[in-house]
């Protein structure tokens, strides 16, 4: 189709007699932020790490600009995965490393820049962020606001052309819900990126999403609108609004 950096065709995963995945089809328009719906254990994060090829499907085709990642070997990923940015659920930062270190990271593993570029670009991305001046600090000594930022500006660190947000809100309390909600938007301005948003939290999709998607029994019931979503007379849909989602795992 027309228009689509991603596109996804009947995605099939299982682990087991765990079927998953089951056809899943999707396509993912460029420069837009979609928000991929569902309860616990509906595949929404897999999702994720089948696009990056972390894990391979058991069937089916991942195009991304057109080229099939599913048969691609870890070599072959290499310059797909230079144009991802993820940010995973729980920010999973290296402990060891300091605050900027975890943001150069990414950085270092993809492009060969003399060191004072490389500590020019942690600055910006962390001043993106609003945490100017932190590079030195370790993530023990941050809040887990503070490290979700961190693990967003090292998401955003090479410019990705595509962001993943694996459950970006999961664990934090009100106030950085909605600080991590905004930069989302305000990334979306700035990067002009196509973004792919996991999460079970409404509130905060209604807000970054330009569509939605709901995962349900290892497919895509729907995609829409927010408009569309709300008054959508699909019972999954009406369910998962009224917060009456069965847990899949």
């Amino acid at each position: 189709m027309e228009g689509l950096i991603i596109e996804i065709k009947d995605l099939y995963k299982s682990y087991d007699s765990l079927h998953v995945l089951q056809g899943l089809r999707l396509g993912i328009k460029k420069g837009e932020t979609i928000t991929i719906l569902g309860g616990s254990g509906t595949g929404k994060s897999l999702l994720l790490r089948l696009i990056t090829g972390l894990e391979k499907p058991d069937l089916g085709e991942i195009r991304i600009e057109g080229r099939n990642i599913v048969p691609l070997t870890e070599h072959e990923l290499l310059p797909m995965r230079r144009k991802i940015g993820m940010l995973f659920q729980g920010g999973a930062l290296f402990d060891s490393l300091s605050a900027g270190e975890n943001v150069a990271y990414p950085i270092r593993e993809h492009f060969h820049l003399p060191e004072g570029e490389i500590q020019r670009i942690v600055r910006e991305k962390l001043g993106l962020v609003g945490l100017e001046g932190i590079e030195d600090n370790m993530p023990a000594e941050l809040s887990g606001g503070m490290k979700k930022r961190v693990a967003l500006a090292r998401a955003i660190a090479i410019d990705p052309e595509i962001i993943l947000y694996d459950e970006p809100t999961t664990g934090l309390d009100p106030a950085n819900i909605k600080r991590i909600t905004h930069l989302i938007v305000e990334l979306q301005k700035i990067l002009t990126a196509t973004s792919i948003v996991v999460t079970h939290d409404l509130d905060s999709a209604y807000v970054v999403t330009d569509r939605l998607a709901l995962l349900h029994r290892g497919r895509i019931v729907m995609v829409g609108t927010k408009e569309e979503f709300v008054s959508s007379e699909l019972q999954e849909v009406k369910d998962f609004v009224a917060g009456e989602v069965i847990e899949e795992e």
